[in-house]
């Protein structure tokens, strides 16, 4: 039911293009849109209250107020929505699941040695960024490609600045170590050029370029060089022979289509470049409360912000609002012309289908492997005769060093797979010796002194051991009046040196394990949840002890107190990196001189 001052404030609206931002009953921006009439566009949602669809009365209901921003054109209202979006993250518009900012490959050409950096973040720095890749394996398997190619330095400026000795890329061929030979900036960077071609797809173009340094190195005599680059050129052509030509026009295009089923989608991204398709890209999308055509202009927007390197065409399964503004927009950050089309037949029909069919079959792929984590899901709620599903599982695990930099994590599982948003971690303080109670006791408390809806109680909570700390998680949980608000059960090892062949799921009021011979995926999961515990409790306490030796180190540098502790040690994370920094880098930090900068530097060499 639309509120009366909502429909007031509805009246005064001028029919003008621009932003309307919905909000919920704590004014919280919940949903952002765009429209070319404002007006006609929230009749939609405030006038004709006919034939809306279940999800957008889901929305309605939330709806408390609305604000709107008038813009001159529906250009500008297209990039004020985007930058909104990107400001609020509102509940109901579309995002990538997780949130996650997919991985990037950059090079920077205002350095006079430019490194090939992985990143997952685009900065404002004239760099130029190659991706996003769907993957880690993907961007690291072109990473692979583009070292054993051209062999480009992927230290850090800091390393690359400081180091004495070429390091094991270059030992294995996969750097020209630039740190210790002599490479001239231009020489080196013809590789770079090289490099930056192949990333664009103009493999045929390196080749051409690279058949004519091996002919002039030859005249001159240098067959060294020479056979350095015939050994890349023949690599190149191995890599080149595995690739398919998809489109004998030789275009620049990309080709985008998605499937979705039973609430999640996938979107997939065939890149071809010259003709040559070079890359095949799936990103997983969470349909939440929209429609599938609802995600395809919300995905281009997103990726095409993280592209520096545009193509000249882009075919669509489906036609999206707006296609002209956007059309626009890309043409203008390419500087060239950027056409979108949804073809209906022909070879370019062929190439949608094609990226339709590979959707289809990744997301078919995904929905299969959420099939079997639930199946876990289920078979672990009847091994443990749970009275609900364990959709969420909590698994604390603790670590030090000989007592010293106590802390602990939390990980959570949320329907069989790591949901990483749930994560915590707890640094334990006011310990002198180690106490396994009086520390469990002090992080069980931290995290159940934030009761729902802050935090949820899990559905079941996982302890690392046997009987022995199952009961005294138990003795805890008792002690916050909370031990029947979720199921709780211990994990521990199994007895190779007695025979046995699974590790033991203990649960309260029963001394035995539970037989899991026939539950055998249940208990994978539960280990998979404990050794995810264990792995990123070790990580946060073997980071807690490198800080903790940086402090101790500082300590002895006259002239270092408290706060360029924290500025040093905020800045390099520990000593480590510090040790690869240059005296200029430490001097530019807060507080620093340079004399103080020289002092440190030398302090750190001295304990290399």
């Amino acid at each position: 039911m639309i509120s009366d001052p909502i429909l007031e404030k509805y009246r005064q609206i001028p029919h003008s293009p621009g932003v309307y931002l919905m909000k919920d009953a704590g004014g919280k921006t919940i949903y952002v849109g765009k429209a070319k009439d404002l007006k006609k566009r929230l009749s939609s949602y405030f006038v004709k209250k006919d034939h809306h669809d279940p999800k957008t009365l889901v929305l309605l209901e939330m709806i408390r107020d609305f604000e709107v921003i008038l813009t001159s054109s529906g250009h500008e209202a297209f990039i004020l929505e985007s930058n909104l979006i990107k400001e609020y993250a509102p509940k109901y518009n579309v995002i990538l699941k997780d949130g996650k900012n997919y991985p990037l490959l950059r090079i920077d050409m205002n350095e006079d040695y430019p490194a090939i950096m992985r990143v997952r973040k685009i900065k404002n720095d004239h760099a130029l960024y190659f991706g996003p890749y769907s993957s880690s394996l993907s961007v690291n398997r072109t990473l692979t490609q583009i070292q054993r190619l051209f062999r480009l330095r992927k230290c850090k400026n800091t390393q690359f600045k400081n180091r004495s000795r070429p390091c094991l890329n270059y030992q294995i061929k996969a750097c020209l170590g630039l740190c210790c030979n002599k490479v001239s900036p231009e020489e080196y960077k013809k590789q770079v050029q090289d490099a930056i071609l192949f990333l664009k797809g103009r493999s045929k173009e390196v080749v051409d370029t690279l058949k004519e340094r091996m002919a002039a190195h030859a005249a001159s005599l240098e067959y060294e060089k020479a056979a350095q680059v015939r050994d890349t050129l023949s690599a190149i052509r191995q890599i080149m022979e595995k690739q398919v030509v998809v489109s004998p026009d030789m275009q620049d295009r990309d080709i985008i289509a998605f499937a979705s089923d039973r609430g999640s989608m996938v979107m997939t991204v065939m890149v071809v470049r010259s003709g040559v398709l070079i890359d095949t890209a799936h990103f997983p999308l969470d349909l939440g409360f929209k429609e599938p055509e609802e995600m395809l202009p919300a995905f281009l927007e997103d990726y095409y912000e993280n592209l520096s390197v545009l193509p000249s065409s882009i075919l669509l399964s489906r036609d999206i609002e707006d296609r002209a503004l956007f059309e626009d927009r890309l043409s203008q950050k390419k500087q060239g012309r950027v056409s979108i089309h949804v073809p209906v037949r022909g070879e370019k029909k062929r190439l949608v289908d094609m990226a339709g069919a590979n959707a289809a079959r990744e997301l078919e792929k995904r929905l299969l492997r959420e099939e079997e984590e639930m199946a876990a899901v289920f078979m672990l709620k009847d091994l443990l005769s749970m009275d609900r599903l364990p959709e969420r599982i909590e698994c604390f695990d603790n670590s030090n060093l000989a007592g010293q930099d106590p802390v602990s994590a939390m990980v959570v599982f949320k329907d069989g797979r790591p949901h990483k948003d749930g994560y915590r971690k707890f640094i334990i303080r006011d310990m002198d010796t180690p106490d396994d109670y009086a520390a469990m006791f002090k992080v069980l408390s931290r995290r159940f002194s934030k009761a729902p809806p802050e935090m949820p109680y899990p559905d079941l909570l996982l302890v690392d051991g046997g009987k022995g700390q199952l009961g005294m998680a138990l003795a805890v949980l008792q002690d916050l009046g909370i031990e029947d608000r979720f199921m709780t059960a211990g994990l521990a090892k199994k007895d190779e040196a007695r025979g046995e062949t699974y590790d033991k799921i203990y649960i309260p009021g029963r001394s035995n394990p539970l037989n899991t011979a026939n539950s055998v995926k249940a208990l994978y999961l539960l280990q998979r949840v404990r050794d995810e515990a264990h792995r990123f409790a070790i990580t946060f306490q073997r980071n807690r002890r490198e800080k903790r030796a940086g402090l101790s180190f500082l300590d002895g540098i006259p002239g270092i107190g408290p706060k360029k502790k924290k500025a040093l040690l905020l800045h390099f994370k520990g000593i480590t990196k510090m040790k690869a920094a240059s005296v200029e880098e430490i001097a530019a930090l807060p507080g620093m001189t340079q004399t103080l900068a020289e002092k440190l530097v030398q302090a750190l060499h001295e304990t290399a």
